[in-house]
């Protein structure tokens, strides 16, 4: 289990939060940093989890930010530990192509810092004892290899869980596809929370980071966690109560961690602190960073009228290549269906039956094929629904396909 960890966390009785803004990404890490004695570190394998499961570029707000992770590796080296860079990331994306893509391997190269793909070796079972979604978690061994894992997300909304923290990057030291096993979970008896929420809240329960540090100096507002808008807020989070950086981390996006579920569940466990009256946050005027980020649609079909969307338990992959389609195509695809039809579009794996003539994107839609126009892929790229539909492919269309993943 990742739970215990040596650094000090809280300060008078209350749960210790770093924040550092305006100086840039790695200059705020620093910072932030300064405020934990890493002396703790000496001698130890410190892995450090960044957020970097996509193809996507410095500055997309998708990732975690190479400065951030230079900062972080430079502090931990410096106090004499020995770093590694892992990530298991989403379906179709090989992770060391996407540390190429987001800065990462250059940080790497230049520090003499192993990049490892958490997915190459077989995955260790962890028991959770007191779930209630999941019972057990297929995890990659270098999780529990290392003395010390450090989650490193950037931050962003996300149109599932509502933001994607330090909390919810552990979800990527998940093996393989067993981290979409998650979004296909039936309901929780008895409870109203989404049975995602509730897994990531077990989840937490026997695999929480060490240490926190929270990447805000471009983060992600909108249709997260790929398909949103870059938000530079030039802030950074650390804490070693995870719960309590990313409460913090809500606040400065201009939301309450008890709006976010699995935030709520956890600490209700005892799994972390979420009330900010209980927690010693630094500097006094921190307050003075936030900025609202733009949260996701509750309701995508109203971006879009004239379309039915049918989505019952899809993971964010499917939906972001949906919402990256619609956005690229939508004033075309009308173009392609009978005149005064209504379009009907499914994705996820949820779906007992349905109508004729529907568009269905990706495997998981596969036993519906024969109703109407199946599109494979896991998930499909834009260029390729847009060719299913009877559009022309364009040319260099497919360059930004990975970032759809």
């Amino acid at each position: 289990m990742v739970l215990d960890t040596p650094f000090e966390k809280t300060e008078s009785g209350k749960a210790a939060v770093q924040v550092a803004a305006g100086q840039g990404g790695y200059a705020n890490t620093r910072a932030a940093l300064a405020g934990i004695d890493l002396s703790v570190v000496r001698g130890k394998k410190v892995l450090l989890k960044p957020n970097a499961g996509r193809m996507a570029a410095v500055g997309s707000g998708i990732v975690t930010g190479p400065d951030a992770m230079a900062a972080a590796a430079d502090a931990f080296l410096e106090a004499g530990a020995e770093v590694a860079i892992g990530e298991s990331p989403i379906l179709g994306v090989k992770t060391l192509e996407a540390f190429e893509k987001c800065g990462i391997a250059a940080v790497a190269r230049e520090r003499n810092i192993k990049l490892i793909d958490l997915d190459a070796r077989p995955f260790v079972p962890m028991a959770v004892p007191d779930g209630l979604a999941i019972r057990e978690l297929r995890v990659c061994p270098e999780v529990l290899e290392y003395d010390l894992v450090v989650s490193m997300p950037v931050m962003k909304m996300h149109m599932h869980t509502g933001v994607t923290l330090s909390v919810k990057n552990m979800k990527g030291c998940l093996w393989r596809r067993s981290k979409v096993d998650l979004h296909m979970l039936p309901p929780v008896e008895g409870y109203s929370d989404k049975s995602l929420d509730i897994a990531i809240a077990d989840m937490s329960g026997v695999l929480r980071p060490h240490l926190a540090i929270i990447d805000g100096y471009i983060g992600m507002e909108g249709l997260g966690p790929g398909a949103g808008e870059p938000k530079k807020l030039d802030a950074a989070v650390v804490s070693a109560d995870p719960f309590a950086a990313d409460a913090v981390a809500c606040r400065l996006m201009g939301i309450s961690a008890e709006d976010i579920p699995h935030l709520r569940i956890g600490a209700g466990r005892g799994y972390g602190s979420i009330d900010l009256d209980r927690l010693s946050v630094s500097p006094d005027n921190w307050m003075d960073f936030a900025s609202p980020f733009e949260k996701p649609p509750k309701d995508l079909a109203l971006e879009f009228p004239g379309l039915t969307i049918l989505d019952r338990n899809s993971c964010s992959s499917c939906q972001s290549t949906l919402l990256l389609f619609l956005r690229r195509y939508g004033e075309k695809i009308f173009d392609y269906f009978p005149k005064d039809s209504h379009p009907v579009i499914a994705i996820g794996k949820g779906h007992d039956e349905v109508p004729q003539g529907t568009l269905c994107l990706g495997n998981c839609t596969a036993r519906h094929k024969a109703r109407g126009i199946f599109v494979p892929g896991c998930p499909p790229v834009a260029s390729a629904i847009f060719k299913a539909i009877g559009g022309d492919k364009e040319s260099g269309d497919d360059s930004g396909s990975s970032s759809e993943n």
